[in-house]
């Protein structure tokens, strides 16, 4: 009730008293008990008062409360959840509820917009723990050629380094051909290829995936230093023995075969000759290696009714030339190949495997809170036979 009708009314309240309480006063006085007539008058007339600014205060209240539900109601209907739930209470589904009929439709008369039923952070945040990057190669050449444990720092091996074949069919009483053969002692270190880095503690603490990244990305790029190792390595140490260096070179000297007797060779008809030279050394290739450009210029290959050739190339998810499987790795050189018969040809020896490492044991780690990570191993390639 506004303030100031309560106080009028209070006022009018307390004049009342003091008039019944003037004429009780007065009728104990008169013999008769009778009351003035004038006070029988002001009381009256101050009762109507009181009554009619009371009944008028009640009225005000009352229409203030009709109102107040009335905004609460048109507000609740300014949201989609109010105006929904408004059309569901005015029986908006009754039919589809009470099977009468299939389907209901009623218009919603809303602010369709976020901010009528949201403010601020509507949402939480949804972390993704894992740490993303640019892949490492799917497959390294170590994969693709023998290998065998050492505890030595030399590898050391006879090597086949020259024959004389004088094995011939000889009459009866004449002497048999003399044959000869040199064998040298070859032998190569074992090196090591590996990388280090510092981070501090806090990252390693407040980033819990990062030592899983660590022990995941830094071996996929030394690996990848390992595989240009072994494909381009020019033996001179710390550098290994590479297949590119040792292996025999493609023949494209006018005596050898198929020199410039294929039309319009193209570097599909090279591999097939130089899976032919090596077979007139009587080895069978069991790998081609090269660079993922080269592949998919072959793929993209036509023949002059500008028909892809690419059936040539696969024959099911792995591709293949002459049934020889092909792996592509970016270590061999865009215009570049190897054709080979890794099993025979060359060996990996491993030292060390690869690790991954976490020491405060370095430098000023101590003193500045950082953490060395180490990632090394210690190989040695060994080729056998160059021609293979």
């Amino acid at each position: 009730m506004d303030e100031n009708v309560k106080n009028q009314l209070d006022q009018i309240g307390d004049i009342v008293d003091e008039k019944i309480e003037k004429a009780f006063n007065s009728a104990k006085d008169n013999a008769k008990g009778e009351v003035e007539s004038s006070l029988k008058s002001e009381i009256s007339n101050l009762t109507n008062e009181f009554n009619a600014k009371y009944e008028d205060a009640t009225k005000r209240m009352d229409s203030i409360e009709v109102e107040n539900k009335k905004a609460l109601s048109n507000e609740s209907s300014k949201t989609f959840k109010g105006a929904l739930q408004k059309a569901f209470k005015d029986g908006a589904i009754d039919g589809l509820v009470k099977g009468s009929a299939n389907a209901s439709s009623f218009e919603i008369k809303a602010d369709m917009t976020m901010a009528a039923d949201y403010t601020g952070v509507v949402a939480g945040e949804t972390v993704v723990g894992a740490i993303k990057y640019d892949p490492s190669r799917s497959q390294h050449i170590r994969s693709l050629i023998p290998q065998g444990s050492t505890d030595a720092q030399t590898i050391r091996f006879p090597k086949e380094s020259g024959y004389s074949d004088n094995a011939a069919a000889t009459a009866q009483g004449s002497a048999l051909g003399q044959s000869d053969f040199d064998i040298t002692a070859t032998s190569v270190n074992v090196e090591r290829i590996g990388t280090t880095m510092r981070i501090t503690e806090e990252m390693l603490n407040d980033t819990p995936q990062l030592s899983s990244y660590l022990s995941a990305r830094v071996p996929g790029k030394v690996l990848a230093i390992e595989d240009n190792e072994i494909m381009n390595g020019d033996g001179s140490s710390p550098n290994l023995d590479g297949l590119f260096t040792d292996g025999t070179a493609f023949t494209t000297s006018s005596g050898g075969l198929f020199y410039q007797a294929i039309e319009s060779a193209n570097e599909y008809d090279v591999i097939v000759v130089a899976l032919n030279q090596l077979s007139l050394l009587n080895y069978q290739a069991d790998s081609i290696l090269v660079n993922p450009t080269d592949l998919h210029k072959i793929v993209l290959l036509k023949s002059t009714a500008n028909e892809y050739l690419r059936q040539q190339i696969y024959t099911g998810v792995q591709p293949t030339i002459m049934g020889i499987p092909v792996t592509t790795n970016t270590a061999v050189p865009n215009g570049k190949f190897l054709v080979g018969n890794l099993a025979q040809a060359t060996q990996l020896w491993i030292r060390e495997n690869l690790a991954v490492s976490f020491s405060r044991e370095n430098s000023d780690n101590f003193e500045k809170n950082f953490v060395t990570v180490k990632c090394q191993e210690r190989v040695a390639l060994t080729n056998y036979q160059p021609n293979a």
